[in-house]
């Protein structure tokens, strides 16, 4: 559920948030001191075009706000300035709402950065097709993988923007050094550490699902990465696309594998209570007992990474970090992300070419200079991101021998993604058998 996701990643104080930037008129913000003298020469953008007479606008919608959307502002001035385009960016954390109602109402900006290719597909009847340059410069910046969920009917409408990494377990860096417990790097591995730690005063694992009305999300993540890592990239396409069925024995087997850990009483809920007090704890909280020193582990996204107090150093050597959660075999490195994409509602060369441009390398790094943000962009330096933890983001997402995959539940159709997968899951971890569990959204999916 990446919308939800993202908004508990910013910190979200307003409704919406709408921003000018010029060429001229109104005066664009100065580029940001951390850019690169080719990120701010403008030969860079030349490849763009010169709008400099015309000095058209372009306006983007987004569900990116605050201090997330000031660092695209800041990326992409040099390019308004140095190409003439008028770049106007308005975001909302009603984007999902919002962006159906002006569609509809014939109200559409040009661009829009969609947090959910499923949401993104419904509106292809309105989409421009990718151009030839847009196509070329995607291509060569992404894989296939990223590609495919911007990709409608073998045509690319929209390239992948940013990603967050979602196949992560974090940890205490101290705790495993007091202890000598090293890193695992397969899933066995990992049961292993978490037999040991379960042997002690600390539950190895703490969660948490409470969500308001998206109250069991996190489990939805769980059932995706052990899907991914026990029968692979294909089959989770097939049962994603409901090409077999939602409780296919497949599927069954992966989430009773993620259950040896959820349902444990042994491993969960460290700092909590039993594993029905995941129920009860929410998505923010879920993790905090570990800087208390009373719970191990705590799988969760990149964007956790908001959630620690005030003081909380995040690092290899700091008070929590994060470990890529393991495949069944140390070669194996099946990773489960979200983002955005770019998409357009009208076709025109000054909306061609922002879309271009967003698609480059030369964004990319830009983007990342200017505050927390993680690129899967091939041509994406590690060393540009801001941290350690979004560093190894950058990494795993180009490792050639990762296997990538979307969050399922933000492709599925709403009924599903939206609804009875979470309200399913949360009725698993309260004690409802897999087989159910999994057998009750399938009948909703066939209604």
């Amino acid at each position: 559920m990446t919308p939800h996701k993202r908004r508990l990643y910013v910190a979200m104080t307003v409704a919406g948030l709408c921003v000018t930037l010029t060429a001229s008129a109104c005066g664009a913000p100065e580029s940001d001191d951390a850019l690169s003298d080719k990120e701010k020469d403008c030969k860079t953008y030349e490849k763009y075009g010169d709008f400099t007479d015309k000095n058209p606008k372009v306006s983007i919608y987004s569900p990116i706000t605050d201090a997330e959307g000031d660092a695209f502002e800041k990326a992409w001035a040099p390019f308004s300035e140095c190409t003439g385009i008028e770049i106007q960016y308005e975001s909302s954390n009603s984007f999902e709402s919002e962006i159906e109602i002006r569609v509809q109402g014939n109200d559409a900006p040009d661009l829009a950065f969609f947090p959910q290719p499923g949401l993104m597909e419904r509106y292809k009847d309105d989409l421009v097709p990718a151009s030839d340059d847009l196509t070329k410069e995607a291509e060569s910046g992404w894989s296939d993988d990223w590609l495919q969920y911007g990709t409608f009917d073998e045509e690319l409408y929209a390239q992948p923007l940013s990603a967050n990494l979602k196949s992560l377990v974090w940890y205490s860096p101290k705790y495993f050094k007091d202890n000598n417990i090293e890193v695992p790097e397969t899933w066995d591995e990992l049961i292993d550490i978490s037999d040991t730690i379960a042997e002690s005063d600390v539950k190895p694992w703490c969660a948490g699902i409470g969500s308001g009305d998206t109250t069991g999300w996190p489990l939805t993540d769980w059932y995706e990465d052990l899907i991914l890592r026990e029968v692979g990239g294909d089959v989770y396409d097939q049962w994603v696309n409901h090409e077999i069925p939602f409780d296919d024995p497949q599927i069954v087997k992966a989430v009773d594998k993620a259950g040896d850990i959820l349902k444990n009483e042994d491993y969960m809920n460290g700092g909590y209570g039993d594993v029905k007090s995941m129920a009860s704890v929410s998505f923010e909280e879920g993790g905090l007992p570990i800087v208390e020193g009373e719970c191990a582990m705590h799988r969760q996204a990149s964007f956790y990474s908001a959630q620690w107090p005030d003081g909380t150093e995040i690092g290899p050597n700091g008070d929590v970090y994060a470990f890529h959660l393991p495949g069944k075999a140390a070669d194996e490195k099946p990773v489960l992300g979200g983002g955005e994409y770019v998409a357009a509602f009208r076709e025109a060369d000054e909306v061609d070419a922002v879309r271009t441009f967003l698609a480059g390398e030369v964004f990319a790094n830009a983007r990342m200079k200017t505050g927390p943000w993680a690129s899967s962009h091939k041509g994406a330096d590690p060393a540009n991101a801001q941290d350690d933890l979004l560093k190894m983001s950058v990494e795993l997402f180009q490792d050639e021998g990762a296997e990538f995959r979307y969050d399922g539940s933000d492709l599925m159709p709403g009924k599903i993604g939206s609804d009875a997968f979470l309200k399913e899951a949360t009725k698993w971890v309260k004690g409802q058998s897999t087989e159910e569990t999994l057998a009750n959204v399938e009948k909703v999916w066939q209604d």
